[in-house]
């Protein structure tokens, strides 16, 4: 339950600070396509015997330079390559586990719904790293991050290097999503990026305090949708995202009052 919960506060606070970009920019498939994207490499890490985790980091990285190849190299939206690297990665990754399956039996379910509840030491090590990595480069690259956010174009004219920053937002993008893996599993991921942050959006205005009030949600919702998994015997996943989605609904009808109230005045 220690580790669990240490895994718990990291991914509810990252996941919610990452995800905040990705809502401002309308980016919401981009997180579902890198988290989609391991397969593959859960795959091939599993059958050579090294680090599930190690095997995802590479597949989600090796997904995000595909994405920024096309995009510089070929005249198409982004949202196009977005779905194809998308699909072909997840196609390639159940072709791969079901050749795998023939001689080895893998349990699927913590890969796509998340076992919080059975991390082990390394998987907190290595949870803590990524985390630590993620928010020390978000903390540097804060001011222009922000900008690149709300206005690319004027970044651009300012001279600020907006292809790398879109490169290394999909790179943080790509390192949540195999942090948030043990958690929540890959088809959830997305939940836990967006839904958070979707809830703060309504409620407050700037991006530092979207950012502040969607992790304090997300880190809520993991904790409580853990202790909910413990007790229930359920996943913890779909657990963690049911709470998430809860608040959701809450915020939903704060706003909603909130303008109603406004309107009287």
């Amino acid at each position: 339950m220690q580790r669990s919960l240490i895994v718990a506060i990291a991914v509810g606070l990252l996941c919610a600070i990452v995800g905040s970009y990705l809502m401002v920019q309308r980016l919401a498939l981009l997180g579902d396509a890198i988290s989609h994207s391991v397969m593959p490499g859960l795959a091939l890490a599993f059958n050579y015997k090294i680090p599930i985790i190690a095997g995802a980091l590479i597949a989600a990285i090796l997904s995000t330079l595909v994405i920024a190849w096309l995009n510089k190299e070929y005249p198409l939206k982004e949202d196009t390559i977005i779905g194809i690297v998308f699909a072909s990665f997840f196609a390639l990754g159940i072709i791969l586990i079901t050749l795998i399956q023939k001689d080895n039996k893998i349990d699927l379910n913590h890969f796509l719904f998340g076992n919080i509840l059975g991390v082990t030491i390394e998987d907190v090590i290595a949870t803590s790293i990524i985390c630590a990595s993620v928010l020390l480069v978000i903390t540097f690259l804060y001011k222009e991050l922000l900008f690149y956010t709300f206005d690319p174009l004027g970044a651009e004219a300012l001279g600020l290097p907006v292809k790398e920053l879109n490169f290394c937002l999909m790179v943080l993008v790509a390192l949540t999503t195999v942090a948030s893996m043990k958690a929540v599993g890959v088809v959830l991921v997305l939940a836990l990026l967006i839904i958070p942050s979707a809830s703060a959006y309504l409620l407050v205005s700037r991006l530092d305090q979207v950012m502040t009030l969607a992790a304090t949600l997300g880190i809520l919702s993991s904790i409580l949708g853990m202790y909910i998994s413990y007790f229930l015997n359920i996943p913890s996943g779909p657990a963690i995202v049911l709470v998430a989605s809860l608040f959701f609904c809450c915020t939903l009808i704060i706003y909603k009052a909130s303008k109603l109230i406004s309107q009287k005045i």
